[in-house]
């Protein structure tokens, strides 16, 4: 079922006033029940605050268009028109595209490419290539085959951008793809005085983390495809890591492609240095979670005099179960859910500290898994011990012991809760017999570690919950993985090269950039934080060409927009937009 949206409101009698709040809503079916979603709170639709969302979008820089693009009305032409000719033709997905212009134009991308990229006999600049790319991967993420053959001739980019579907190919895109990756520094550099320029944002919180982005094919020409521990639980395939840096609002700042098989930790290093490089060294804090720690580097982090928060793995918990039975010296952090408070580090010399967390909500959740998986295993040995007892001929029992092994591989989480047996049975037609019983000390360390976690830090003078809300910003990295992974598709990668591989992510990473603009962007107007919904929304606007006869023989062709619908006029007025009505149509290219 496609998701439809309208407004729905409500009247508030207040002060002996009556006030009427709208709200943006979708229906959504789920199950087979179709439900009402609020998309986003629109308050009272005054004029006033339409006026504040068009100062919002004006500082953005989104709110005028590329001169010459579009008509100004028409005032007083008349022309007599044969009615039995009007056609409409050449109709055409607008809105969606003309806001990732919009998007592309105050990451101020527009500029940057049109400046780095040289012009030369080309048809197409390069620079409208990387555009394009960029815009498609936003909008509809593809291969460039598909942007070339089916998705362009579908969309009114080649009108808005001035060129012919018909002069892109998969072969331009991807020479378009050469030309982009040398800029990689260049335009992270661009991003740290944008960031700070359209949104104030500081530098004194990094944020650091670790994925895995898989390959179809055999991989052969490039050597950083690997393969290693896979997020995306595909170990059959080659794989590369990316490390992405990002602000404490979530504002990317930088990211670097390591082999598939590179271990987390030995990537750290590398960022930092190439962080601190690009944008000196500056009295900033790093944060990265689990997998990445080791004594060797926190002793490299005291010794360049960087600061750092970072999450242990959970076997640290073991040394440190007198600390988590203690109720005293717990402070809870505000509307977290979470308690938190200092312990020593058994390391000689060492100046850092270790913060002890422990939440409810994640305590439930890891409680039910271990039930769950323990029960499990429960079920499934019963029913091997039903098998031996049923069998008619002996067991090997190898073939038992890699049975049980397999059932202790699903069900990880509760594997050492378990002692189990496989002994000689004659009495037993198998001529096996299956015991097990409990380890309940290692359930009762669980038991208490259930929920808890532990970070290492060598800032002293900073409050316990302090620490740990700097951890937490952490969700901001998971969330970017999420959205390239989800929305713009960064998996499977196709290139065989290492060039194109690089190039694809890059794309990838800059559909993001244009990503956290639109989400900031609505955020700030009072529509949620789905770029997804407003850009699908808006894809439903189309332009067309009005093709008008007249009776002296002569042909008339607008090429005009659809009027917005209510729904749709509801965001661009939140966004401070003013959709236009025509679009100029070059001279000589009346057909395009």
């Amino acid at each position: 079922m496609n998701n439809s949206m309208y407004l729905r409101h409500d009247v508030i009698n207040k002060d002996g006033k009556k006030h009427t709040y709208w709200r943006l809503v979708r229906s959504v079916r789920i199950d087979n029940k179709v439900r009402q979603e609020t998309v986003a709170q629109l308050g009272e639709l005054t004029a006033a605050g339409r006026e504040r969302a068009r100062m919002l979008a004006k500082k953005l820089g989104g709110h005028e268009d590329e001169p010459g693009l579009f008509d100004p009305p028409i005032e007083r032409e008349v022309a007599q028109i044969r009615l039995n000719g009007v056609k409409l033709e050449r109709v055409r997905r607008f809105g969606d595209i003309w806001l990732g212009m919009k998007l592309w134009r105050m990451a101020g991308l527009h500029e940057f490419f049109h400046s780095h990229l040289t012009k030369g006999k080309e048809d197409i600049l390069w620079a409208t290539l990387a555009e394009i790319l960029v815009i498609a991967r936003l909008c509809e993420p593809s291969s460039e085959l598909h942007i070339a053959e089916d998705w362009l001739r579908k969309t009114a980019l080649g009108d808005m951008l001035w060129f012919d579907d018909a002069q892109i190919n998969d072969d331009r895109l991807y020479r378009g793809l050469d030309y982009i990756l040398p800029f990689k520094e260049a335009i992270e550099a661009h991003l740290k005085k944008k960031w700070e320029n359209l949104f104030g944002i500081h530098y004194d919180l990094l944020l650091y983390d670790v994925t895995s982005t898989y390959f179809e094919g055999r991989m052969e020409r490039n050597p950083q495809a690997q393969r290693g521990h896979s997020r995306d639980h595909r170990p059959d395939c080659k794989q590369v890591c990316i490390g992405l840096v990002v602000t404490r609002e979530g504002y990317p700042l930088g990211y670097e492609v390591f082999p598939g098989n590179l271990n987390d930790s030995k990537t750290v290093r590398g960022i930092v240095d190439t962080m601190e490089t690009r944008h000196g060294k500056a009295d900033r804090i790093w944060v990265w979670d689990r997998g990445m720690q080791s004594a060797e580097l926190a002793t490299w982090m005291r010794t360049g005099g960087r600061r750092y928060v970072m999450a242990l793995p959970k076997s640290e918990l073991a040394g440190h179960m007198d600390a988590l039975t203690e109720t005293s010296g717990w402070k809870t952090v505000k509307n977290s859910g979470v308690e938190v408070k200092y312990t020593t580090i058994n390391e000689p010399d060492s100046e850092d500290v270790l913060l002890l967390c422990r939440s409810e909500e994640r305590r439930q959740k890891e409680a039910a898994m271990h039930e769950l998986f323990a029960g499990r295993i429960e079920k499934s040995l019963q029913s091997l011990t039903c098998r031996l007892s049923r069998c008619r001929k002996p067991a090997k029992a190898a073939q038992v012991q890699r049975q049980i092994g397999r059932i202790l591989e699903r069900n990880q989480r509760s594997a050492g809760f378990f002692e189990i047996h496989c002994e000689a049975a004659p009495a037993n037609p198998s001529g096996l017999s299956l015991s097990w019983n409990h380890v309940t000390e290692k359930e009762s360390r669980a038991k208490l570690s259930e929920g808890c976690y532990v970070l290492r830090t060598n800032i002293r003078d900073w409050k316990e919950e302090d620490i740990w809300s700097m951890y937490i910003q952490l969700t901001h990295v998971e969330a970017a993985f999420r959205i390239q992974k989800s929305e713009l598709e960064i998996r499977p990668v196709w290139h065989q090269t290492e060039k194109r591989m690089k190039a694809h992510i890059l794309v990838c990473f800059l559909a993001y950039v244009l990503w956290k603009i639109m989400e900031q962007w609505q955020s700030r107007a009072g529509l949620g934080n789905s770029p997804r919904t407003i850009l699908e929304e808006l894809g439903q606007i189309h332009s067309g060409d009005v093709v008008l006869p007249t009776v002296s023989g002569e042909q008339i062709r607008l090429r005009c927009i659809v009027r917005p619908e209510k729904a749709q006029s509801i965001i661009l007025q939140r966004l401070g937009l003013d959709i236009p009505r025509r679009m100029r149509i070059p001279a000589g290219i009346s057909g395009m």
